[in-house]
């Protein structure tokens, strides 16, 4: 802990490849574990190699500088980056052997341009709008996309080793939307078999579809929090043989006894029931800890959980432990596996009104990462 605060979030990397095993074995097909986001809050080149360890086949990010990234670590496998603006850095990525993406003819063109620019045929995937009216090629407009494409390829400059999409509600599984999502995507996939394009594998499932929708899973699955071990449909993690690789701990700065009716934080939003002890935490709102916990939010200290008293601050929150025994430096979780006592982020979601991927993914600031583990480990 060299922060000074001793608030710091442990990523387990042997979770991580345990997980990835688990869905791999699953599905029995190749699977692509998603490292956006540096890993989901839990680093970005740490959690592809324990992922790869645990037999994933291909690695997914969002932007060029993610794929860069994991290059320049060492990394080989094959890596898709797919959310690529104009002026994205193709040309960097092609040289670096990442795979893109793309959704309409101008960005096909720019791929064309980056592959004549390097002299590298450019390995492509073709991202169809379903339902999600999100990124993708509306459907409307999917034709072109795909002839332009077969032309592409056809003169060398690219190869298309992918068509895809995204659902809306798999965390629904029998949400009628999946039904109607898969038709479309299995038409757009007839459209592109008649355009001339064969040789590509099909990939419609996230990590909800993953553990709950075999129907989805064609070439290749793409599952990104269940890697981590979060249950994508927001139960317990267990249940699909997974487990969280994040615990979020600090250490208490400050006690102190204050006597009843005491107002606790900014605004007095808590006030003691009788003299108490108070507890001071050194992590808020600007280390990733949600204003919105104050007075919801679930931590454990002094043995057993306790919900934060009062506003959550920029840089620390407060404990109401009662007459339970608390001493500076004496260690509190935010959440972690669960099998400890400590709150889950799937407690703390319910808490806030959130989701556990918006937890994971923003905790930071002055919090140190240390990870456990040797899957993954340089």
């Amino acid at each position: 802990m060299t922060n000074g605060t001793g608030a710091e979030v442990v990523v387990d990397l042997d979770a991580i490849a345990a997980n990835t095993a688990v869905l791999r074995e699953r599905v029995g097909r190749p699977l692509m574990a998603v490292v956006k986001a540096d890993g989901y809050g839990h680093g970005l080149v740490p959690a592809a190699r324990a992922a790869l360890v645990g037999g994933a086949d291909q690695l997914g990010v969002a932007v060029v500088s993610e794929a860069l990234a994991l290059r320049a670590a060492g990394v080989t496998a094959p890596v898709l980056a797919w959310l690529n603006g104009p002026g994205a850095d193709v040309a960097a990525a092609l040289a670096a052997d990442v795979e893109v993406s793309v959704n309409a003819t101008w960005g096909l063109a720019e791929v064309v341009a980056a592959a004549r620019a390097t002299g590298r045929t450019a390995r492509l995937h073709l991202f169809v709008d379903t339902g999600l009216s999100r990124e993708g090629a509306p459907v409307a407009e999917w034709p072109a996309l795909v002839a332009a494409a077969a032309r592409a390829e056809a003169d060398g400059d690219v190869v298309v080793t992918g068509l895809w999409s995204h659902l809306a509600y798999a965390d629904a599984p029998d949400h009628p939307t999946i039904g109607a999502q898969v038709r479309v995507f299995e038409e757009a996939v007839a459209v592109a078999r008649a355009a001339g394009l064969t040789d590509f594998r099909r990939h419609l499932a996230n990590s909800a579809a993953t553990v709950a929708l075999p129907g989805t899973w064609y070439d290749m699955v793409r599952p990104g929090v269940a890697v981590y071990g979060l249950d994508p449909l927001g139960g317990d993690a267990a249940d699909h043989g997974l487990r969280p690789a994040m615990t979020v701990r600090a250490r208490v700065a400050l006690t102190k006894r204050v006597p009843a009716r005491a107002g606790v934080s900014y605004g007095h939003t808590y006030a003691t029931a009788a003299e108490t002890t108070l507890a001071l935490v050194p992590a808020g709102y600007a280390d990733g800890v949600p204003r919105a916990g104050g007075n919801t939010a679930p931590v454990l200290a002094a043995g057993k959980q306790r919900t934060i008293a009062g506003r959550v601050c920029m840089d620390q929150f407060v404990l109401d432990v009662g007459d339970d025994p608390i001493a500076a430096g004496d260690e509190v979780v935010l959440w972690g596996p669960g099998d400890a006592g400590e709150p889950t982020a799937q407690q703390w979601a319910d808490a806030v009104g959130t989701i556990h991927y918006e937890l994971v993914t923003r905790i930071g600031g002055r919090f140190a990462r240390r990870y456990v583990g040797s899957a993954g480990a340089v």
